[in-house]
């Protein structure tokens, strides 16, 4: 009898051993997720910000630059898609396929505005509008703000994924459906440096 009780008492004490590192790891990959989650958030609210810049903006230009209407447009048309793309992210943060279609998106819009500053240089009008001096100073404060929350998302994802794949959580983390979240990478040229525009 002794024997058998010493022998029950150690497989108790491994079976809670193995339930205790078992809920350790589960539990510091939901940590971990909502981590990058909220990091994405950081990220949304700073796309929000740019994306109500851009109608006032765009308002701005617009008696200035009546002979450029198609890049105007390009630009409204741009930043309606990128809404679209963040809401469709900020429903499903880490989702790759919600992810790549944000990141072009804003690629997207990010050209799209580049192109606006540089025909809006050729116009003194707006060189001298103070109203566009503003927004384009905010914009570009605005960006550096996306940029920062891009780095703390991507740090987040990537604590999150490595904890994802190392033993023994990688045992864990299908069985309870943690999947490897998506990076918000820089894929275009234009995204890698923010719009600037110099009216000096």
């Amino acid at each position: 009898m002794g024997t058998a009780f010493v022998f029950l008492l150690v497989v108790a004490a491994a079976a809670g051993l193995v339930l205790m590192l078992v809920v350790g790891q589960y539990n510091r990959l939901v940590i971990l997720r909502n981590r990058f989650r909220n990091a994405f958030a950081q990220i949304d609210v700073q796309l929000k910000r740019r994306h109500d810049l851009i109608p006032n903006l765009v308002e701005t230009a617009k008696g200035a630059l009546d002979h450029e209407k198609s890049t105007l447009e390009s630009v409204v048309q741009a930043r309606a898609l990128a809404r679209d793309a963040g809401v469709r992210a900020a429903s499903s943060p880490g989702d790759p396929a919600a992810m790549k279609e944000l990141a072009a998106a804003e690629a997207g819009l990010t050209g799209a505005l580049v192109r606006l500053f540089a025909v809006a240089e050729a116009y003194p009008v707006l060189q001298a509008n103070q109203n566009m001096l503003q927004l384009t100073e905010e914009l570009t404060f605005t960006e550096n703000k996306v940029s920062f929350a891009r780095q703390a998302y991507n740090d987040a994802v990537m604590a999150y994924n490595t904890a994802c794949e190392i033993f023994p959580a990688n045992l864990l983390s299908g069985l309870f459906g943690f999947r490897a979240a998506e990076l918000f990478a820089v894929t275009e040229t234009a995204e890698r440096q923010a719009p600037r525009v110099s009216f000096s």
